[in-house]
């Protein structure tokens, strides 16, 4: 497990599963504002992508976000995009609705950013997120993450074009701020 101050990021659990399709999946604002497809239902038991890790598949690394006293599911975090000749990828993350405003997502962000620029020995990390996530643009930034642009009306949202804001960090950036490195 990688560890925070806060949370740990740890292999996905068959019983995490009905809990992050509960609590994530099945509430069709929080998916379709999480995910660049409509919501559908899921069924009970499928072997939906989101959720059920494919260890074979080399661009893509799920997690599951646990709180470090006690060990509860709070999330689930993904690095995507790896790409390993230019050494960059993107991540994201989903807090469940109980665990939000605790702090666990800018320290989530701060553990993948260990993992993909010291495990990974990557050179940048990017974000993409709508514009109104005041929680994951404070996170991302927190984490010495730069806003690059905004994608105008990109996402279709429940019956809206929303806007997308891009963020970037480079390792050599994040190397400079205070406390990176840290987690493990």
């Amino acid at each position: 497990m990688l560890r925070g101050d806060k949370v740990g990021l740890r292999a996905r659990y068959e019983a995490d599963i009905p809990i992050l399709l509960t609590e994530l999946y099945d509430d069709p604002v929080n998916s379709s504002r999480s995910e660049s497809r409509p919501w559908r239902p899921i069924t009970p038991g499928s072997k939906d992508p989101r959720l059920v890790v494919d260890d074979t598949q080399q661009g893509l690394v799920q997690f599951s976000i646990v709180e470090l006293e006690g060990g509860t599911l709070v999330g689930t975090a993904t690095f995507w995009g790896i790409d390993t000749h230019n050494r960059n990828a993107h991540l994201g993350l989903g807090l469940l609705p109980s665990a939000r405003g605790k702090g666990y997502g800018a320290d989530a962000v701060a553990v993948l950013c260990h993992y993909g620029f010291v495990v990974r020995g990557l050179q940048r990390l990017q974000i993409e997120t709508l514009a109104d996530n005041a929680a994951m643009l404070r996170s991302a930034e927190r984490n010495g993450f730069v806003r690059e642009g905004v994608l105008r009306s990109s996402a279709w949202v429940m019956g809206e074009f929303l806007d997308e804001v891009v963020l970037g960090l480079l390792a050599q950036d994040w190397k400079t701020l205070p406390g990176a490195g840290n987690s493990s």
